[in-house]
């Protein structure tokens, strides 16, 4: 028995109409440094042929039937690409063989119940369609046919779909722009982050071709935030989430630079700072966090960071290198930053109140092994005490001095001590938000208010995994499935959210990866070496793992994903 894998190609571009689908010429409004900037729409039929051209198809032996198990897969090498070969139930399926979100090899991921799920950052794949069905990223795997003939088993593939291993799904585009009032849409989005993208998108290819509106304070189209402090002297356009003819195509109109002062949920209409008005009939708020500020002596001294945008992360690492570094908080954000300027900068050093970094989030012990790897790669760490003073020379900070007494030089200072929901707009609004100023959602991301939604890093919603608790989950993969969970209601789907939350940090090379949610945690099961930085922690509340931590351990994150993904207990004595 032979199978034979044939692929079906993403859509190609054969034309570049400056056309809507009506014919009329349909300018998008772009914001940039506050300049309205027109671009028209460009079409890009499907092609008919996927095979139009011989020669860029490949076809060769793979294996045969019976070399594969149910439950397994195999990367299967056609001498200018490869695709991921898997038998479920008797059947075979093929798909794009990396995770196109940052190239994870999937055959190093986790197969369960007819889906993928990458090794290194969670995102899924349905194994029979290639669509994505948890996040993080944006595209689709390429679905390759498959075919069982005598007793070899053939790939037959075009060269292009090999080499690109994603896909977009397809998306409809609007009726006519050109017929719409400006001050007017169907869908206003209120932030361009994960969320506020991902719902665009999912509205696109559930066939929605009304008006789409986003609208950011940033200067930026959406971009991958999490990287700022991963990979810090990255430019916008190396970061962007899409590229700007993506939102021209499909008819995804961005504000930049434009912020929402108010809401006015009774006549249905958003007012923004420079006093201009727009109507919607449905509302996205996904507005995200905004950084604390210190409260110290000196705080508006200059050189003095929030990492907020590019530009904040370009000028610490500019401003930083051969100087002295501080950062105030042992944060997420403020570790990885830590980590990357330690090749860069004279000298790094972490001020924090806690005892120990991470420690209500990774647990003490795991906490003490990251900060025994900081201190090998040159980092100073100052804890159990505050800023007390930033002083200044020439208005630029040259000393941050601390509560303990401690007088540290400083010619660059980033600020990590947390954030808040960027929510203040709504206060007169009638949206309910929490006593924290987090907008309160349902499962289906509604508020108390019908066609307004909220979702990403301002929201607590029902988590499935914890009794749907209500929780505030800030983390890059859940603010994707609030984009598409809201969307899809948007649409009167009825679609629940219950995904696992899962996040990771990066750090001197080195990825913690995390699934579930600890918080309240009661004892931490830990297997592996910590001081080897290979290990897998447990996180238990009474007698039920709640969340998973892990170093060098791939895929034990995404396997306990997929356990509790199915609902499934895992118990403290099935990990001792």
């Amino acid at each position: 028995v032979e199978v034979k894998i044939e692929v079906v190609i993403p859509e190609k571009e054969r034309s570049k109409e400056e056309m809507s689908p009506n014919g009329k010429a349909s300018p998008l409004i772009y914001k940039v440094n506050g300049t309205a900037r027109h671009y028209h729409l460009e079409e890009h039929p499907i092609a008919s042929n996927p095979y139009h051209n011989p020669k860029d198809v490949v076809e060769a032996s793979v294996c045969h039937v019976k070399d594969l198990e149910n439950g397994q897969m195999r990367e299967v090498d056609l001498g200018c690409g490869k695709a991921l070969l898997i038998k479920e139930s008797g059947e075979f399926h093929a798909v794009g063989h990396k995770c196109p979100h940052y190239g994870a090899p999937l055959v190093k991921g986790v197969l369960s119940k007819g889906r993928v799920r990458c090794p290194w950052h969670g995102a899924c794949f349905n194994i029979s369609t290639g669509d994505i069905e948890d996040f993080p990223g944006l595209d689709s795997l390429p679905r390759f046919q498959v075919k069982i003939e005598k007793e070899k088993v053939y790939i037959r593939a075009s060269k292009q779909a090999l080499q690109i291993q994603r896909r977009t799904k397809m998306m409809a585009k609007c009726i006519s722009l050109s017929n719409y009032n400006l001050s007017s849409t169907n869908v206003l989005i209120v932030g361009a982050g994960a969320a506020g993208l991902v719902c665009a998108e999912t509205l696109r290819q559930e066939g929605f071709s009304d008006r789409i509106v986003m609208c950011t304070m940033d200067r930026h189209l959406p971009y991958d935030r999490p990287k700022l402090s991963k990979s810090m002297d990255s430019h916008p356009e190396q970061i962007a989430l899409r590229p700007k003819e993506f939102f021209r195509t499909y008819d995804i109109e961005v504000l930049t630079e434009m912020q929402v002062a108010a809401v006015d949920i009774k006549n249905k209409t958003a007012v923004f700072k420079d006093g201009f008005k727009m109507e919607y009939n449905k509302l996205l708020v996904a507005t995200g966090n905004t950084p604390k500020a210190l409260s110290c002596k000196g705080k508006e001294v200059e050189n003095v960071f929030n990492i907020r945008t590019p530009e904040d992360a370009n000028r610490v690492v500019k401003l930083a290198t051969s100087k002295n570094v501080v950062i105030v908080g042992a944060s997420f954000l403020g570790m990885e930053v830590a980590a990357y300027l330690t090749e860069r900068a004279h000298s790094v050093s972490v001020v924090e109140l806690e005892e120990v970094p991470f420690k209500k989030f990774f647990g003490e012990r795991v906490g003490r092994a990251v900060m025994k790897m900081f201190e090998s790669n040159r980092v100073k760490f100052y804890m159990q005490t505050e800023v007390s003073e930033l002083r200044e020379q020439e208005g630029k900070v040259k000393e941050v001095v601390l509560k303990s007494g401690k007088v540290l030089r400083a010619d660059v200072c980033v600020v990590g001590v947390g954030a808040v929901p960027a929510t203040g707009f709504l206060k007169q609004s009638g949206i309910n938000i929490d006593s924290k100023g987090f907008v309160v959602v349902n499962k289906m991301m509604q508020t108390n208010i019908p066609g307004v939604f909220a979702a990403g890093d301002a929201v607590t919603f029902p988590l499935a995994l914890r009794n749907n608790k209500k929780v505030n989950v800030p983390h890059w993969q859940m603010a994707h499935m609030h984009g598409r969970v809201a969307a899809l209601n948007m649409l009167a789907h009825g679609m629940e959210i219950s995904t696992v939350p899962y996040l990771w940090t990066a750090m001197f090379g080195k990825t913690i990866r995390y699934a579930g949610h600890g918080e309240g945690f009661d004892d931490v099961v830990i297997q592996g070496d910590l001081d080897e930085l290979k290990f897998v922690a447990f996180y238990t509340k009474s007698d039920e793992v709640v969340a998973v931590a892990s170093m060098n351990y791939d895929p034990i994150v995404s396997k306990v994903a997929e356990v509790l993904a199915a609902s499934r207990t895992i118990r403290k004595r099935d990990v001792e």
